[in-house]
């Protein structure tokens, strides 16, 4: 098997590149950001972010062992001490993306790795984990790691797929218009997947079709690559638009989609029993994973497996394989009450559906709720926090407890509507608040953006029990 590598050649047609001491040039296999993880013949690019600048740490890496490295042409002056080949270039995260473009090409020349794009407004992360769970039954198969699915992380992690991988499952995040774009055409994905269009990063995308017309951008560039993407029909925006798009393959648990699911049953935790139709094939799994939006992650994440070749014995074994990762409805019980720490992220969407979930639940009477603000959703921010209470009410949640400016008008409505509910100022009242909190009978949910740190307030809930 040829390995995929970067020679000379390669990095000669870097643009606005300058390359000192070409003839002492190696092949590269490795290349890195962080001077921690920098090894023999590395190429490490220094990139300057916003608490540090890699220039910093050129001559860490060197030491370490890279064989070259890319700098900014402004820095040059300060490594004359240098003994490697210096690659410099007029904007090295720009460089970044383009080196991942070169290796990119090499897997697909190579016929190396297989490349799988998802994005989505929320359960993304869930999809890659399901995936490549699943298809690591079959395959041996590389991933984002976390949630590294920006600028900087999808080059990093095409830059992470060797010879040895199979498939790539990359994740990919934006915020702003136009980011979806460039880390779609540094990926080139042969199939991609967008979950849903909801109400997030608003601040930046304006409205629902602002968040459609940036993920689409994944889209066109796996039709472009001539691969092959997957409709979520269910939902009707990425329905609605799948139109124009011709090799395509639509999943859902409404009608007319190519790959069928329907939720048979919930337990008493609210892990769902999922069927699921395809090619005159019938599946029915258990999912280890609680709550709607689980299934509607499988079910994606099932589309895409079984495209790729996975058998139905490969499926039920990866099925049994998966786990809540952390922060995302991890449940954890205690002697007289559960914890549901799903404090990693929030938008209406994904609040709404584990509310939903909450409703399901039977093993205590109480039903709790510790929400904080969902950030990034501008202009209609009070209007979309207000809209959680019918899902409040629907769910019969007993009692709720907020945290936030936008949050407080959720709680105020609710009061009107009579269900206990109360909203806190600070971050310590509402923890000096928890600990001493009957939680006798209950199952308490906490939930957040990412920027409210909700983690904290499970932790508390928690360390109750270690008391």
């Amino acid at each position: 098997m040829r390995k995929a590598t970067l020679n000379i050649e390669d990095l000669f047609e870097l643009p606005t590149a300058t390359i000192y001491s070409p003839d002492n040039f190696k092949p590269v296999h490795n290349v890195v950001i962080d001077s921690k993880k920098t090894k023999k013949g590395s190429l490490f690019i220094a990139i300057k972010g916003k608490r540090f600048d890699g220039h910093s740490f050129v001559k860490e890496a060197v030491r370490k062992g890279a064989g070259v490295v890319v700098i900014s042409k402004r820095k040059l002056n300060e490594f004359d001490s240098v003994n490697v080949p210096i690659i410099t270039v007029q904007n090295t995260l720009k460089a970044l993306g383009d080196i991942a473009k070169m290796w990119r090409r090499k897997l697909s020349k190579n016929k190396i790795t297989k490349v799988v794009g998802l994005t989505g407004s929320s359960g993304k992360t869930s999809v890659k984990e399901i995936l490549s769970t699943l298809l690591s039954e079959k395959y041996t198969v590389q991933k984002t790691v976390g949630n590294n699915n920006n600028n900087i992380g999808v080059p990093l992690t095409v830059l992470s797929a060797n010879e040895i991988h199979d498939v790539l499952v990359a994740e990919v995040g934006t915020n702003h218009f136009g980011e979806i774009k460039y880390s779609a055409d540094i990926l080139q994905p042969d199939y991609s997947l967008i979950t849903n269009i909801d109400d997030s990063h608003l601040e930046f995308l304006r409205n629902r079709k602002g968040v459609l017309k940036e993920k689409l951008a994944l889209f066109d560039a796996t039709i472009e690559n001539e691969g092959k993407i997957f409709i979520n029909y269910d939902d009707p925006l990425l329905r609605e638009s799948s139109r124009r798009f011709k090799n395509k393959i639509s999943y859902g648990f409404s009608s007319g989609s190519v790959v069928k699911g329907r939720i048979i049953d919930y337990n008493t935790e609210g892990k769902p029993t999922v069927e699921i139709k395809f090619k005159n094939k019938k599946y029915i799994e258990i999912l280890p994973l609680p709550g709607r939006l689980s299934a509607d992650n499988y079910l994606a994440a099932v589309s895409i497996a079984l495209e790729l070749g996975i058998t139905k014995q490969q499926l039920m074994n990866g099925t049994k394989k998966l786990f809540v990762p952390d922060k995302r409805i991890n449940i954890k019980h205690f002697r007289d009450f559960i914890l549901i720490d799903d404090s990693y992220n929030a938008n209406p969407g994904s609040v709404k559906a584990v509310l939903e979930m909450l409703g399901k639940m039977s093993p205590f009477k109480r039903k709790i709720v510790v929400l904080g603000d969902m950030l990034e959703l501008g202009k209609d921010k009070i209007k979309l926090h207000r809209s959680l209470s019918s899902s409040v009410i629907k769910n019969r949640i007993d009692e709720l407890y907020t945290i936030g400016s936008e949050m407080k008008t959720l709680a105020d409505y609710l009061k009107e509507k009579k269900i206990i509910s109360k909203h806190f100022g600070s971050r310590k009242s509402l923890s000096d608040f928890l600990r001493n909190l009957d939680l006798m009978d209950s199952i308490i949910l906490v939930k957040g953006s990412r920027g409210m740190q909700m983690e904290e307030f499970s932790k508390i809930i928690s360390g109750r029990m270690k008391n």
